[in-house]
């Protein structure tokens, strides 16, 4: 084994040592109410809202067909090809308050991966997160609320595989009824929440809601 293999391979396994039980995690962000807080919100023209129509049907018993669960890997890339996203992922974590850290500001095209739940791919739910915008313009996952049922999240993983996530809901949740349990709550099969602010937004407390996008794991390439 080279000594670059070794080193990452050192990394994940510190990843998966940190990694605090998922119970204890939905608590946390159960009672954070909600994830990102940041976006600038600087622009004439908001960020897209999901269209009714993409919201996950209640009384539907059926969706995409999940591949089988994979193994854990850090994520390396996410990438959505209807809104153009190709995005580099960092790890985040929780912050003091107990909200899900989001990547540096200062570069737009950067995703971050939540380390205190299971990697994309794995069984249960990862969550991806990523700003809406920022001083400079919109950032990585503006586009997130045109997204559509049926559209695709690709994310590359470090071990080689790509993670091939369908998209079967895209919904904007107020950050003060956020529905902790119904997002992050694991579903028993690999799924992918990807996450990002939304809805109407002040100077005093920036955006009120977060688009959130469901999906399931389609495939592995």
């Amino acid at each position: 084994m080279y000594a670059f293999e070794s080193a990452e391979w050192a990394e994940e396994e510190e990843l998966r040592r940190k990694r605090a039980p998922w119970g204890v995690i939905a608590l946390l962000l159960l009672t954070g109410l909600a994830l990102l807080r940041n976006g600038s919100g600087e622009f004439d023209v908001g960020p897209p809202r999901p269209a009714s129509a993409a919201a996950p049907d209640s009384r539907a018993t059926t969706g995409p067909t999940a591949a089988a669960p994979l193994p854990f890997s850090q994520p390396d890339r996410v990438r959505i090809p209807a809104i153009q996203v190709d995005a580099p992922v960092v790890p985040v974590g929780l912050d003091t308050n107990g909200w899900v850290g989001a990547p540096p500001p200062d570069d737009a095209n950067l995703a971050g991966w939540f380390t205190g739940a299971v990697s994309p791919g794995e069984k249960g739910t990862a969550v991806v997160v990523g700003h809406v915008d920022n001083k400079q313009g919109p950032a990585v996952f503006y586009g997130l609320g045109a997204l559509k049922k049926g559209n695709r999240v690709e994310v590359l993983r470090k071990d080689g595989r790509t993670a091939v996530f369908e998209i079967y809901g895209v919904e904007l949740f107020a950050k003060a009824d956020f529905p902790g349990d119904r997002v992050y709550r694991s579903k028993g099969t690999p799924e992918l929440r990807v996450i990002t602010c939304g809805g109407g937004f002040s100077k005093q407390n920036g955006y009120d809601g977060n688009v959130v996008v469901f999906a399931r794991l389609a495939t592995v390439a």
